[in-house]
Order: structure tokens, then sequence, then C-alpha cells
């Protein structure tokens, strides 16, 4: 199955627009395909590993759309007894005021509008997050975007995304038909599930970005993880 990716056409949520009861319903099917179909069992499993009790550690959490990985990230932390400051950044004003106004009760988090190719110092954190967004990019930005994870980190990345293939296009043509049928929706899952690297591709993506040592594997419900550690 090729990848299939023009950027002259973005997802629809990618494109400028206010807040609309559109936008609001894709970012809430958005978040309860993160927690029914992977993304958060995902993100757990890492931080499990990484978070410790009594840790102080600063996080940046890229691409974050309505923000619920950094309020994962949070809400694990605080069950850990450890203490977290999150940055969330998204070129989206419009997201960024949803994500806003959901983490009203998460001090923890700060967003940022801003572009995620250029945002931050090196070395400035201590776990840099990037779930579920590269493949909005082509390869060569892809490349430049995993490079500046590293550059970013510490030491800890982990970045999360679709992995392409017939099983990720048929769960999500069925789920489109059946459950999350709203147009925003339909249309940029059908996108991502086309746009997504392959599993290789994601491999030689991390190479060619710079990455050595790092780990990769396949998870559950077509989603794919690499990370430095």
């Amino acid at each position: 199955m090729e990848r299939r990716f023009d950027p002259a056409n973005p997802e629809w949520m990618d494109r400028p627009q206010p807040v609309s009861p559109e936008l609001i319903s894709d970012l809430r099917n958005l978040r309860s395909l993160n927690r029914w179909f992977g993304s958060y069992r995902l993100v757990r499993h890492f931080l499990r590993r990484w978070i410790r009790p009594n840790d102080k550690l600063r996080v940046l959490d890229l691409a974050t759309g309505s923000g619920d990985i950094p309020r994962l990230v949070v809400e694990f932390a605080r069950e850990r007894r450890a203490f977290v400051q999150v940055d969330a950044v998204d070129f989206q004003e419009s997201t960024v005021k949803i994500a806003r106004d959901l983490s009203a009760d998460f001090p923890e988090v700060t967003f940022h509008c801003a572009d995620i190719k250029d945002f931050g110092e090196a070395a400035s954190y201590d776990l840099v997050l990037f779930s579920l967004a590269l493949h909005h990019f082509k390869p060569e930005d892809a490349t430049s975007l995993l490079r500046r994870c590293r550059e970013l980190s510490r030491g800890r990345v982990l970045v999360a995304d679709l992995r392409r293939g017939w099983l990720a296009k048929v769960g999500v043509d069925l789920l489109t038909a059946t459950i999350f049928r709203e147009a925003m929706t339909r249309n940029d899952a059908r996108v991502s599930a086309e746009r997504a690297f392959s599993f290789r591709e994601l491999r030689d993506l991390a190479r060619a970005a710079g990455w050595e040592n790092f780990g990769h594997r396949r998870f559950a419900f077509a989603r794919q993880a690499i990370w430095l550690e």
C-alpha cells in the first residue's frame, strides 16, 4: 500500500478556521479514538518507565491538538507524586483555545500557539512527545522534525503515530462509516490512514534524522512508536 500525500490538500483540521461546533466535535472524536484505540495505552507504557515518585520534569508536547496527551501526562505524574511542567504546542489558534478551555484544571500545562518546527531551545526538556502528527508532513519535513525532537530533549523522546497498512485503512473506514461519521473526522481519519508512514519508513526517517540506538516497535490498532532514552 503506497503512501498518498498531497501537501496542497491539508487535512480539514489543519486549515485556518475559527472555533466551531465542527472543530469541537472533531477534536472530541480524536480524544475518543486516542482513548479506545491505543494512543493513551501507548503513552502510559513509556510514562511508567520514565516518571518516578518525586521527579521534577519539564515536558514538551508537539502538535498537541486539544491537549489530551498533556493532561494524561499530568494525571499520571499526580498519581506517581511527581511534578511536571508541560509546554503544549500547536499552530492552530482555534485548536489551542479549545485545549486551554479543556485544561482549566491543569495549571501544570502551558499552551503555545506556535510553529513546532522552530519552537523551544536545545536540550531544554526532559521528555519530548510527538503523537499522531508526523504523518501530516512530507518526508523531508518529518525528518527535520525528528531531528528537532532529539535536539530539544535532554535524553528522552517518544514519537508515536499510525502505521500504514491495510489493517489501518479497513479499520478507519469501518469506524468512520459506523461510529465517527462527522464529516471532518471521516475525511481526516481516512486521509491520515493513507498518509501514515509504514514501519520501515518511520525507521528510515529516524536514521536519516541522526537517531542512534533508538527503540522502534509496533503497538495495537495499527500504532507504532520510536523512542530515545
